[in-house]
């Protein structure tokens, strides 16, 4: 099943070249068209904006668009493949903000893997979005780079891996305690990985009211025992 799926998925990418098209909001059929949606009238557009850039998203696509950003270190279960293997990944992340929430979402593919410049890249772009979301970026980087990103721009980002996560098994979870009649304080919850998902996963829950969680690595439990650990692994064995 699994192969037919891979040969089904190769031969349509390549029938399409990509998933994604950009197409104009209004039809440009005549130089009256043409005129309002270029030159000369996006001028009186362009000068209103940079004179009032509050209301860029007004007058923009910002207001509904977000940029889907990945390094490709960490991409599905592929692990680091680069920044093109990552772009098909991305090219559906948007397929679905569109779909399903009518969000136009561009794929953007970085050639770094170095945290601060991937800091920098996002941060010189988020001018012309109204969101970032961040995919497919390996642990633990994702997690001090998500954050600087959050303390420079003033629009919502999110690390998808993380937190997209976490609240599909929170929502989850809480759907499973209803049916067993069981209190989310009250069971034991084992965490398998500690990576941006697992990580992610474990501090929801525990702001969901969870107090017995048990996270574990390819090296065994995670606790204080551990000398090996990571800073965030380290700070993850104060409440697992």
């Amino acid at each position: 099943m699994a192969k037919d799926f891979s040969k089904k998925a190769l031969a349509l990418h390549k029938k399409l070249g990509g998933k994604l098209r950009i197409v104009p909001a209004v039809p440009i059929r005549n130089r009256n068209d043409l005129s309002l949606v270029y030159t000369p009238g996006v001028g009186a557009v362009s000068t209103f904006v940079a004179k009032h850039k509050e209301k860029t998203r007004e007058y923009t696509m910002k207001g509904r668009s977000v940029a889907v950003v990945s390094d490709g270190s960490a991409v599905l279960g592929l692990g680091n493949i680069g920044p093109e293997g990552a772009l098909p990944v991305l090219e559906g992340k948007a397929a679905l903000f569109k779909t399903f929430a009518d969000i136009d979402a561009v794929p953007i593919v970085l050639a770094t893997q170095d945290p601060e410049r991937i800091v920098e890249a996002v941060c010189n772009i988020a001018p012309g979005f109204g969101g970032i979301n961040l995919e497919d970026i390996a642990a633990p980087k994702c997690f001090d780079i998500e954050r600087m990103i959050i303390e420079r721009l003033d629009i919502p980002v999110m690390h998808d891996d993380q937190h997209g996560t976490a609240i599909v098994v929170l929502a989850g979870l809480i759907n499973a305690m209803k049916v067993v009649k069981k209190k989310m304080e009250n069971v034991r919850i084992v965490i398998s990985g500690a990576g941006a998902a697992g990580t992610a996963v474990a501090y929801l829950l525990r702001a969901a009211g969870a107090k017995h969680i048990l996270g574990l690595d390819s090296k065994g439990l995670i606790g204080i025992h551990r000398t090996d650990l990571t800073r965030h692994k380290t700070e993850l064995a104060g409440f697992t």
